[in-house]
């Protein structure tokens, strides 16, 4: 598994769900399975069968969510300079053809929220802003087609 950044709360964010998997999800899918073993015949049984199969999908996203948890790596923001557009940047932009102006913070991709102005540093928009510098223009690829924006701040 690859190596992936967070901000400290991104991070405690990922910790608390696997806390609520581990600690509410898991007995509550035992919980399930008991009731339904208590109900007799388990070759005919729907529920226990459903609550092995939600047992196994837990387990499953547990064990992802330990992988991606043990391959973080928290981003200490201080270590940063604002010179160019690194993870964790700032950035307002200008849309070269409509001279919209808008901004983003670039975050790991689990952290992206596109509405809270999070993109994710995976994204064609994050990755064609990735080491540019003030001033630059990025062109990125997108959809639509060749976007061009042009770099007006990079703050933390």
């Amino acid at each position: 598994m690859s190596v992936s950044y967070y901000t400290p709360e991104g991070f405690k964010n990922l910790k608390e769900e696997l806390e609520e998997l581990k600690s509410v999800q898991r007995p509550r899918i035992s919980q399930q399975i008991a009731e339904a073993r208590d109900k007799g015949d388990l070759s005919e049984n729907a529920e226990y069968d459903a609550a092995k199969e939600a047992q196994g999908l837990l387990e499953l996203k547990i064990s992802k969510l330990e992988d991606v948890m043990a391959n973080a790596r928290i981003v200490d923001e201080s270590q940063f300079d604002n010179s160019k557009v690194l993870i964790l940047s700032r950035v307002r932009l200008r849309n070269v053809s409509n001279k919209m102006e808008f901004s983003y913070t670039l975050v790991a991709e689990a952290e992206a929220d596109l509405p809270s102005g999070k993109i994710s540093v995976n994204s064609p928009i994050g990755k064609g802003l990735l080491g540019k510098t003030l001033g630059d223009i990025a062109e990125i690829q997108v959809p639509n087609g060749m976007m061009k924006l042009e770099i007006l701040e990079i703050s933390r």
